[in-house]
């Protein structure tokens, strides 16, 4: 897999997430913790995204 290509699948799977932890956040019974963790995990993505694309 070529790094665009890569970087490209890493950016489907952060608005993927993003989306998530919207909805979770609107939720009222959604658990803070997931949400957290949703939301850490969404920023490792963000993070790789940008070492990749520099």
């Amino acid at each position: 897999m070529s790094v665009q290509a890569h970087l490209e699948e890493l950016k489907k799977k952060h608005e993927t997430l993003s989306g998530e932890v919207e909805a979770a956040q609107r939720s009222p019974g959604m658990d803070d913790l997931k949400i957290a963790a949703m939301k850490k995990a969404k920023l490792r993505l963000k993070e790789e995204i940008t070492r990749l694309s520099v």
